[in-house]
């Protein structure tokens, strides 16, 4: 399919005949499937799947994350004909990509959540299918890690976030946000030897250091993108690594539309040269949460975040080419 055929296109999600290209489809109109993706339940014979998590009932300020999924759908449109900038490679044309949809649930009972994002993220790894979530609130990872980890072993992770999610919670009733990384230690589910936050710029009280390894938003600005990436990239070296990017690592200038918004963050430009620079981890999952679009000017945020969930595809395949 070349750009001249773009008015033969629509609906590609539901009507196209193959899994990979570019699609050329109005931006403005059809089915807004990630990337114009074919959108299937059934992931059987597709190389990755990216799903949708659109719950938001954990966080400790502004709501909204739930409507995340579909903005960042939308948003997506706008670039589904092109490759992502800076790779050299166009991962649509190399791999089969899925839209699987949103995770189905009923959202009156919170406590149930967790279980049934795990059990879907294990669906779809059963699949023989890679996953990135677009959540929903930041407590979809912790689920999303409890299924990697049963298929991996203990993760590495990288962690793009303005808050580093370490409050103590030993509850197993609870579901929050600001937890999700003291549990997922406590749980075995990552090694803090090789994890790494980026972005952090919050003091969080009296909190346990679990060993884990931060590359602050002031030391990102000081020390530069390129350097992060190195420190990153030595410290998960080729083992399983998990990268979750809370969209308020980005300062509100670049990401008003999230729950919980810090200044400081780093620029959508940083973003992106530093997944670029991850080239060569080896990334089994992935997700990108709290974007708020009742909070977004102009859909800043959900672009960015689509922007950033299709460097997120390219760094899986960089290895899988």
């Amino acid at each position: 399919m070349a750009l001249e055929d773009a008015g033969g296109e629509v609906d590609r999600a539901i009507s196209n005949d193959t899994p990979k290209g570019l699609a050329y489809e109005n931006p403005f109109a059809g089915v807004p499937s990630f990337l114009r993706r074919t959108l299937t339940k059934d992931v059987t014979g597709f190389d990755l799947a990216i799903a949708g998590i659109p719950f938001d009932q954990a966080v400790t300020h502004r709501p909204g994350a739930r409507f995340g999924p579909r903005a960042i759908r939308e948003a997506s449109t706008l670039m589904a004909g092109d490759t992502p900038y800076g790779w050299g490679y166009s991962p649509l044309d190399r791999f089969a990509v899925a839209d699987a949809g949103d995770m189905a649930f009923d959202y009156a009972r919170v406590s149930e959540i967790p279980g049934r994002i795990e059990a879907h993220v294990s669906g779809l790894i059963a699949q023989k299918a890679g996953v990135i979530l677009l959540g929903g609130d930041h407590s979809v990872t912790l689920a999303s890690l409890r299924a990697h980890a049963a298929q991996f072993g203990p993760l590495g992770l990288v962690q793009v976030d303005a808050h580093p999610d370490t409050w103590s919670d030993d509850a197993d009733d609870r579901v929050d946000h600001g937890t999700i990384i003291y549990r997922a230690i406590k749980e075995g589910l990552i090694d803090p030897d090789r994890s790494v936050q980026i972005g952090t710029r919050v003091e969080v009280e009296a909190e346990a250091e679990l060993g884990l390894h931060r590359i602050d938003a002031r030391q990102m600005h000081r020390e530069g993108v390129e350097a992060a990436a190195e420190a990153v990239t030595r410290r998960v070296a080729d083992q399983p690594v998990y990268l979750s990017f809370d969209i308020d690592g980005l300062d509100p200038a670049f990401a008003p539309g999230t729950g919980t918004p810090v200044w400081g963050g780093l620029s959508t430009a940083q973003a992106g040269m530093f997944l670029r620079d991850l080239a060569g981890v080896n990334l089994v999952g992935a997700d990108v949460v709290e974007v708020s679009p009742p909070y977004d000017h102009a859909g800043v945020t959900a672009l960015a975040a689509a922007h950033i969930a299709y460097d997120l595809i390219a760094l899986w395949g960089w290895n899988r080419r």
